[in-house]
């Protein structure tokens, strides 16, 4: 048996043919046999974004070498826009990602930059375009932010979630970008009071990122957006915890307060008990404690776990557990199951001694170790 692959899940040859039928279809000179033969003869060889890149290429092939008449040939082809009656979770298909890759490789030049946004604009409606569109960011940064700053109060929600996106300090699967935080404070600030949670969601994500460097501007950024009132109290609500679970995993004060939440509760915690100390790979963590409010408490729980490493170095990652509302006196039972996997998506595990550690409002409150074996 074969684990999942999600390279040959995103692109793969029925991928391929369904991206080479929308050519066909509008396009005589087009051959969607050839393309996929061309983009199949090397496509099994390839990691993920270079497949993404691969399938640029054979498909520059095939269209015109002028960009602009080939930039309308794709935005001719493409098929009907993602439902925009949908909030959320339409993130669209990743064959469209290559069409992306083809725009800034042929597209980035001062001529070209009105059509090569135009067509990031209409190829986002049908799988977002962030990756492209920082490629613009970072070569053209006035120019990419003037587009920003009207797609911002675009129709489309996709369009409005890609200014969020496209700007995000540290997006996943993508290099870095050098925005000032004053540039992309100013977009979103009009996006946070989207009434889709599709970007209300990136904007969270996109603040979060920022937490990591500098926690204190995304919590005067939050307390302004209170202040102006312009969103829903609750999706505001939302937006704050999702835009500060970093900075509150790592107990920043000026976070806590804003949440509620004292750095310093006055508690008495029971044992920790983890059901047994020897585990093997795959199998449940399973743990419990008692927790005792000495006053009213409002109490966010995580657990951390220090994991060994490759070559016996340690690394701890933090999980959420729960929050409590408790009142003088109240006691409460925490419990937990954490699956061992072996390998996580984003970590491995490996034998030997692990430490467990729970984590109330940011502050380590007792620990316990226990072993993992093959």
């Amino acid at each position: 048996m074969t684990g999942f692959s999600l390279k040959d899940h995103l692109f793969n040859r029925e991928k391929v043919q369904f991206l080479a039928g929308l050519f066909d279809k509008k396009v005589p000179s087009f051959s969607g046999q050839r393309f996929v033969s061309g983009v199949m003869n090397k496509l099994p060889d390839l990691e993920l974004k270079k497949r993404i890149v691969h399938i640029a290429e054979v498909l520059a092939s095939h269209l015109p070498r002028d960009f602009p008449k080939a930039a309308g040939v794709i935005i001719d082809c493409l098929p009907p826009p993602l439902d925009e009656s949908k909030t959320d979770d339409d993130f669209g298909d990743f064959i469209f990602a290559p069409l992306g890759e083809y725009v800034v490789k042929h597209g980035m030049s001062p001529e070209h930059l009105s059509i090569s946004f135009d067509t990031l604009k209409e190829l986002t409606k049908r799988f977002s375009m962030e990756d492209a569109m920082r490629s613009f960011i970072r070569e053209y940064p006035s120019d990419a932010v003037k587009v920003l700053k009207q797609w911002v109060q675009d129709k489309n929600y996709h369009v409005r979630r890609l200014v969020s996106e496209s700007t995000r300090p540290l997006l996943p699967w993508s290099g870095r970008i050098s925005l000032s935080t004053d540039v992309t404070l100013s977009l979103l600030s009009r996006l946070h009071s989207d009434p889709t949670r599709y970007v209300t969601r990136s904007v969270a994500n996109h603040l979060n990122d920022i937490s990591k460097d500098d926690p204190d501007l995304v919590v005067e950024t939050i307390r302004l957006w209170r202040s102006k009132a312009a969103q829903d109290p609750k999706e505001l609500d939302w937006i704050t915890r999702h835009s500060l679970r970093t900075a509150i995993k790592k107990g920043h004060a000026g976070t806590l307060k804003l949440l509620g939440f004292h750095p310093n509760p006055k508690l008495e915690l029971g044992d920790l008990v983890i059901v047994k100390t020897k585990f093997k790979l795959g199998q449940p963590l399973q743990f419990s404690f008692d927790v005792t409010a000495l006053r009213n408490e409002s109490l966010v729980i995580d657990y951390v776990i220090e994991f060994i490493k490759s070559g016996g170095k340690r690394s701890s990652k933090v999980f959420k557990a729960t929050t409590l509302q408790l009142k003088k006196g109240e006691t409460k039972t925490v419990s937990k199951t954490h699956k061992l996997v072996a390998e996580a998506t984003t970590y491995r595990l490996y034998p030997g001694e692990h430490r467990l550690t729970i984590q109330i409002n940011g502050s380590s409150m007792v620990s316990k170790t226990f072993e993992l074996t093959t």
